[in-house]
């Protein structure tokens, strides 16, 4: 569980606070100081429950930073349940608590952040969970989309824009920052390409193993005769098996060896 009262001292911040972000001379000394930052407006609070979240972050440092500014800048209309340093953690806290977010980050221990989104959202359905990332979102937007990941937070995103997120994700507004958004593409074109590869390879593997081994050769730029002196066969033999391949596929010879160029082989 986290702790208010644990803040850094004059000579030492909490990692991702620098510059304009996140104003540490906030959290300076033993206790906090009255100086006035901006932060977003939450004069209306009202009797509404506020949203409850759960952090999950290997660095302790960064759970604790992150509960600090959440729980400062909403003024009372987000709530911290718990910190977590491992994706265990995470599970067994949402399975407890059945928080409203949890804030999980990717790379952690004894779990990981994709497979403990998964468990989270089998634990708690309604508990949606935001991938908390560094400045960049790893090659894994993806899988924790199709994991129930609903959005991504960066560490380096400004309170309200934290705040804003968290908000958000509870009305049922998916969370994507144009990094996540671009990494997702490329996931997805990256995906189609390699369907095609799985396609392709299915495709050749479905021929006949002296045909397929002549289709390659063939595909490497090899003439009948190579082919023939290669696999120990008559150019009789080599042109028969490239008519059957192609006859079995439906290709002439330029689209069989783009076939096995998309392969792989």
């Amino acid at each position: 569980m986290f702790s208010d009262s644990l803040v850094p001292n004059e000579n030492r911040c909490f990692p991702y606070c620098s510059g304009a972000q996140y104003p540490c001379s906030r959290y300076h000394g033993a206790v906090r100081t009255q100086e006035k930052i901006e932060r977003p407006d939450d004069t209306a609070a009202g009797s509404e429950a506020p949203i409850t979240v759960i952090i999950a972050d290997d660095d302790p440092m960064i759970c604790q930073t992150m509960a600090l500014i959440v729980q400062d800048y909403s003024r009372g209309r987000i709530r911290v349940l718990d910190t977590c340093t491992d994706g265990l953690q995470a599970v067994a806290a949402a399975e407890r608590d059945h928080p409203d977010v949890v804030l999980m980050d990717i790379d952690m221990p004894t779990m990981d952040g994709i497979e403990a989104t998964d468990r989270v959202r089998r634990v708690s359905p309604d508990t949606h969970v935001l991938i908390l990332t560094s400045l960049s979102p790893q090659r894994t937007v993806e899988r924790a989309v199709e994991m129930g990941a609903e959005g991504f937070v960066s560490k380096t995103d400004a309170p309200q824009t934290i705040i804003e997120r968290l908000i958000a994700v509870c009305q049922g507004e998916p969370q994507f920052n144009q990094a996540a958004q671009r990494q997702l593409l490329d996931d997805m074109a990256s995906a189609r390409l390699n369907a095609r590869e799985d396609e392709a390879k299915r495709m050749l593997e479905s021929l006949p193993e002296r045909e397929q081994e002549t289709v390659i050769l063939a595909a490497q730029g090899m003439s009948n005769q190579e082919i023939a002196e290669r696999m120990f066969i008559s150019e009789r033999t080599v042109k028969a098996h490239l008519s059957n391949a192609s006859e079995r596929l439906s290709m002439n010879r330029v689209q069989l060896a783009r076939l096995v160029e998309r392969a792989g082989r």
